[in-house]
C-alpha cells in the first residue's frame, strides 16, 4: 500500500482526532492543523510519539502551504454554544477557510473534502432529509452563522470544482457523539451525560417531542474516509448519519438508565431556531459508498459514558 500524506484541519477536535488515528492506524503520514479554539492538544497528544503524525497550531483563516494528496476539511466549532460565541469568525472559519484549502488543493493538486453538516438543512420542512432538500434557513437567526456559512463553503467547493478542476468531495455530517468530545459544548449527548454522572438535573428544551439521530463516531469516520476514498466523479454531497430517530426524552431517559443516575429532568424553552426535526435519509450514501451505521445507540452511549468518567 502506497502511504498517503494527509492534511486534517481541526484534527484537535473530536471528530478530527479520531479520524487523525483512524488515518495512522491504516498506515498514512497525517499533518495535523488547528488553532485550539475548540480543539484540545490532549486529543492528540497520544499520537505525537508516532512519527508519521506531525502537529501544527494554525488558523486556516489564514493561508497554509505544504505538499499533501489528501485534505480533510474539518475546522469550524461545530456546538451551538462554541459557534455563537464569535459568529464573524465562525463565518470566517467557514468561508475563509474553504477558500484557503481549496486554494491549496487547487495548487498542488490534492483531492479535498469538506465536512458539511446537516444543518445546511436547517429547520427542515421535509422528513427526512435528502441531499436534493434545498433547507428552510433563517439567514438572519442565531445559528446562521454556522448554518450559511457551510452552506457557502458547499458553494465554493462545487465552483472550485466546476471552474478549476478540483477534486472534491463534501460531505453532509448528522449529530455524532462519542469519546473526546467536548464536556461543556452544549450538544444533548454530552451535556445529558455529563448532568447524569454529576447528579445534576437533565435539562431537556422543549417539551422533549424533537427528535434527533446519532450517529457514534466509528461509523462517521467509515462513510467520510469512503466518501474520500470513492470514485473520482462522484463528489456528493452525501448525508454520513445514523437514520434511527429518538426524542429528547428517549435519550435523557436512557442516559439515565445506563448511567444509573438519581438525575431528574427538568424543561426550559426551546432554543431560536432550534430544528424539531433531524433525519437523514442515507440512500446515496448506501448506493455510492456501500455505507450505513452498525453501532446501536444505546452500545455507542456506553463507550461514551466510560469517556466521561474517566475524563480528566
Amino acid at each position: 500500500m502506497i502511504k498517503k500524506k494527509i492534511l486534517v484541519t481541526g484534527g484537535a477536535g473530536f471528530l478530527g482526532s479520531h479520524l487523525c488515528e483512524r488515518l495512522l492506524r491504516e498506515g498514512n503520514e497525517v499533518v495535523c492543523l488547528d488553532n485550539y479554539f475548540t480543539g484540545q492538544k490532549q486529543n492528540v497528544v497520544h499520537l505525537l510519539e508516532n512519527p508519521f503524525f506531525e502537529m501544527i497550531r494554525h488558523d486556516v483563516t489564514m493561508p497554509f502551504f505544504i505538499e499533501v494528496d489528501e485534505i480533510y476539511n474539518l475546522a469550524c466549532p461545530a456546538s451551538p454554544i462554541h459557534y455563537q460565541y464569535n459568529p464573524i469568525k465562525t463565518v470566517k472559519t467557514s468561508v475563509m477557510g474553504a477558500i484557503n484549502m481549496l486554494g491549496l488543493a487547487k495548487r498542488i493538486k490534492a483531492k479535498v473534502l469538506q465536512a458539511s453538516t446537516s444543518e445546511v438543512y436547517g429547520d427542515p420542512e421535509v422528513h427526512p432529509q435528502t441531499e436534493e432538500y434545498w433547507g428552510h434557513v433563517n439567514p438572519i437567526g442565531p445559528r446562521s452563522c454556522y448554518d450559511e456559512g457551510k452552506r457557502v463553503a458547499e458553494t465554493l467547493f462545487i465552483n472550485y470544482h466546476k471552474q478549476n478542476d478540483v477534486r472534491i468531495k463534501i460531505i453532509r455530517i448528522f449529530n455524532t457523539y462519542g469519546p473526546r468530545m467536548h464536556p461543556h459544548d452544549g450538544r444533548v449527548v454530552s451535556n445529558f451525560i455529563v448532568q447524569a454522572l454529576d447528579g445534576e438535573d437533565i435539562t431537556i428544551y422543549g417539551d422533549g417531542s424533537q427528535t434527533r439521530s446519532f450517529c457514534y463516531v466509528d461509523d462517521l469516520l467509515d462513510g467520510m474516509i469512503r466518501l474520500m476514498n470513492s470514485r473520482e466523479d462522484f463528489i456528493g454531497p452525501v448525508n454520513v448519519g445514523n437514520p434511527g430517530e429518538f426524542t429528547m426524552l428517549e435519550l435523557a431517559e436512557l442516559v439515565l438508565k445506563l448511567t444509573g443516575s438519581r438525575s431528574k429532568i427538568v424543561y426550559m424553552p426551546l432554543p431560536a431556531d432550534d430544528p424539531l426535526q433531524r433525519q437523514p435519509n442515507i440512500e446515496l450514501a448506501r448506493k455510492e459508498l456501500g455505507w450505513e451505521p452498525t453501532i446501536p445507540l444505546e452500545e455507542g452511549l456506553r463507550k461514551t459514558i466510560d469517556y466521561f468518567k474517566n475524563f480528566s
